[in-house]
């Protein structure tokens, strides 16, 4: 009788395991690659549908400047706040512009008609805020205004120039003005302050003096009485005392 059972489960191939991931990794890298550059298709055709819209502003005005960007994510930016991508579908467009109050989403749709009609709402409405803001403040486009000249002056006044100031030094005895006599009775204050300021700093000197002295004289008598004494009964003779 055979005791070896009939469905022995496979052990799990490891190395079958990471070549398998890495060819779905490769595969999707390569579909990521490929939508990726069927998004920058799509954008490069829309480009091209709005470059004659964009070419119709008026002469000298800066604020359209169409970039593609080649990035992971491509975008169409139209000028600095507006811009255009494609959905994950990577079949719809979808036109957004930055706000103060976040990003607004202006227009999405699978036609590029759509999106190119947005567009040309977009920058008419660009140009209309130009304009007014022109009006408003006309100092934008007027240049300074000229002075008025007279008939037989010169076109401007010339500035009058600061007279020389003469300067004023007191004589080498007087006191400076701001200075303040003080009475006799204060200033004798001070110098007896002062004598005994003096007569504390010379007490505290002799003070020091003699205690570094004495703290000199009890450490050399207690070598000798400890160690010196011997030395010199050894070496020289009788101590001395």
């Amino acid at each position: 009788m055979d005791d070896k059972p009939q469905n022995v489960p496979a052990q799990p191939d490891l190395a079958a395991s990471i070549r398998q991931a890495r060819v779905e990794n490769a595969e999707r890298a390569d579909a990521i690659a490929e939508a990726r550059e069927l998004e920058i298709a799509r954008l490069k055709a829309l480009e091209s549908a709005l470059e004659p819209i964009v070419d119709q502003a008026p002469q000298g005005v800066d604020l359209f400047d169409m970039a593609l960007t080649q990035s992971e994510h491509p975008r169409l930016f139209l000028d600095m706040i507006a811009f255009i991508d494609m959905a994950q579908d990577k079949r719809t467009y979808r036109f957004f512009q930055d706000t103060r109050n976040g990003r607004v989403l202006i227009a999405e749709s699978q036609s590029p008609e759509t999106i190119v009609a947005a567009v040309a709402d977009y920058v008419a409405r660009r140009l209309v805020e130009r304009e007014r803001a022109l009006t408003a403040d006309p100092r934008v486009v007027e240049g300074p205004r000229p002075q008025p000249t007279e008939a037989n002056g010169p076109a401007t006044w010339p500035i009058a120039k600061s007279r020389p100031r003469a300067l004023h030094f007191p004589p080498v005895g007087a006191s400076e003005p701001l200075a303040v006599a003080e009475p006799p009775r204060a200033r004798s204050r001070r110098g007896v302050v002062r004598w005994l300021g003096d007569v504390l700093s010379l007490f505290l000197m002799l003070l020091g003096s003699i205690t570094l002295a004495l703290l000199l004289g009890i450490g050399g008598y207690w070598a000798w009485a400890a160690r010196l004494r011997d030395l010199w009964a050894q070496w020289i003779g009788a101590p001395p005392f």
